[in-house]
This record gives C-alpha cells, structure tokens and sequence, in this order.
C-alpha cells in the first residue's frame, strides 16, 4: 500500500469516528476492507488514489475467483463507495469509480436459534460455586436475559449497572448509541452472585483500566475478550453436550429475539431491545415463527377445527 492511500484510509476512518461516532470494529473493519482493496489495486500499478472503474470491477472479479462469499464482496465495495464518497466531498476527485458496480445478491442466513430448553441446559452448565462458575453464568444470563452483543457484554462498565435493581440497563451500542436492557431476575442473581467475587477477577498491582469493567482482565484493554467469551461459552456448551459449533454469543443474542417475539412481543419492540438501526433487520426473525403462526391460526381462528371444538 502507496503512503498516500494509507493517508486516504487514515483521513476517512478520522472522518467515521469523529463525525459519525464509528465504533472501535467498524472502524477496523473498514480499514481492512480498504488496505485489502489498496493491496489488489497496487498487483495492478494502480492505487486508491487513482483507481478507475476498470480497476474496481477487476478487483471484484478477483474476489469471486477466490471464493469469497456474496456478503463479503458486496461489503467490500460497499465500503469502496464509501470511501469515494469521502474523497469526492474532501476534492480528492470527482467521480466515485465504485458507484454503480453490480454486487453479488447477498443472501442473508437464517440465524441458528437455541430453544428454551437448550438455553436452560447451557446456562445449567455454569452450575458451581467456584469463581469461574459465577462468571460463566452471569455472562451468559446477561447475553440472553439483554440480548446483548458480545462486544456489549465484553465492554460493560460497572456504571451501567446503577439501574439494575429496576430491571434494566444502559448499553451503550454501535454508533455509540444508547439503549436500555431488559434485566430479567434470574440474570440479576446471577450478577449479584458474581459481583460479590468479581474483585478476584481484577488484576493484581495497578487496577486501572479493568476496574471500571463488570467482567475485568489483565489484558491490556482492561475486560475480557470476545474470543475468551466465545471460549467460555463453547467449553458451557461441550459440557452441557451441546453442539459446540453451533453455539456463539451471537445465538444467544438470537435466542433472546426468537423467544420474545414467540411470546407476544412485537417487533419494533425487539428492534428497539436488540439496537438495530432498521427494522429490516429484525425482520429476519420472523421467518423462524411460521409454525408458530401455523398452530396459532389452528387455535384460534373462528372457522378452524381446533377454534369450533371449543
């Protein structure tokens, strides 16, 4: 990559975080997404700077040919488009090259949802009274009970939780936007349980900056990881005999949704609980409940069978 599309990348991502509040892994993200596109563009003697719609479509075809899924390559030049954007409004240029270029339709899985009996036996697999126990499951009772993101969960400060005792607590989200959390009383005990010894957590010597985070590391950061959750939560899952491989932060976020549109809730309610900017994406949800909509309409339809009997 040319020290000029590094200073481009630099100036842009600037421009997402102060204008647009970016969080920490978009910002990431974006600059991987552009360093990779900066990489191919230089295989051609082209760079950002100068790159053409000839050079962007030829980056996209080089993509398809390596495998990359549909969602990647349409993420990709999303960002491109962008990116050019920005250049066009600093007078960088005058034309965005990435505009108009066709991306693959990306298909939007359908999201692995535990059932209610599943979450119960994953979070009974916290069973203990050993420090680690505690932990485990009040990480997990918050990642369902708040349908929290794992960065979100990883991240909470102890601040966030003055409200708790009312039932909820502030989030703060992508985009740095706030909202409140449901805290259901199964997850609150298990946070007072683990609060107690939460101070065997933190790391000896300077505390600062894990003491201001409810689940503390001696990493650098100052709280644990999304890999150490993903990790605690595949060792809960093995033992709970569990497909292992199936189960993320992010299912439980998906059990958290599916369960509460499948009692009643609706959903620009869950939209508002999950933090997602567009409905649109929650809707994807509402596919998983077409049995349940099916039993439903048996039930209680005044011309079923089932509605007649009673």
């Amino acid at each position: 990559m040319t020290p000029g599309d590094r200073e481009r990348i630099d100036a842009y991502l600037e421009m997402q975080a102060v204008e647009r509040a970016a969080s920490d892994n978009t910002l990431a993200a974006y600059r991987r997404d552009l360093k990779d596109a900066a990489a191919f563009l230089a295989t051609q003697g082209s760079d950002l700077g100068s790159a053409d719609r000839e050079d962007l479509t030829a980056y996209q075809r080089a993509l398809a040919d390596e495998g990359f899924s549909p969602a990647t390559i349409a993420r990709r030049l999303s960002a491109l488009r962008q990116f050019y954007r920005f250049e066009i409004e600093e007078g960088g240029r005058d034309t965005n090259p990435a505009q108009g270029l066709s991306a693959p339709e990306a298909q939007r899985g359908v999201p692995k949802v535990l059932s209610r009996e599943q979450v119960g036996q994953l979070l009974n697999a916290c069973a203990g009274d050993g420090p680690k126990d505690r932990r485990d499951l009040c990480l997990l009772e918050l990642v369902y009970s708040a349908g929290l993101r794992a960065s979100e969960v990883c991240t909470l400060p102890v601040a966030a939780l003055h409200t708790v005792k009312e039932g909820y607590i502030r989030v703060l989200g992508k985009g740095q936007k706030e909202r409140l959390c449901p805290v259901g009383r199964p997850a609150q005990e298990a946070l007072s349980d683990y609060l107690a010894i939460r101070e065997g957590f933190l790391p000896k010597g300077a505390k600062d900056p894990a003491e201001k985070f409810v689940f503390p590391s001696s990493g650098q950061d100052g709280h644990i990881g999304r890999r150490t959750l993903q990790n605690i939560i595949r060792d809960r899952a093995l033992k709970a005999g569990l497909n292992a491989s199936d189960i993320s932060p992010h299912t439980l976020r998906h059990a958290f949704a599916t369960h509460m549109l499948q009692g009643g809730a609706d959903l620009r309610t869950v939209q508002v609980l999950l933090g997602h900017a567009d409905i649109s994406t929650t809707q994807i949800y509402t596919h998983l409940l077409t049995a349940d909509l099916a039993d439903m309409l048996v039930a209680a339809h005044p011309l079923s069978i089932a509605a007649r009997k009673k």
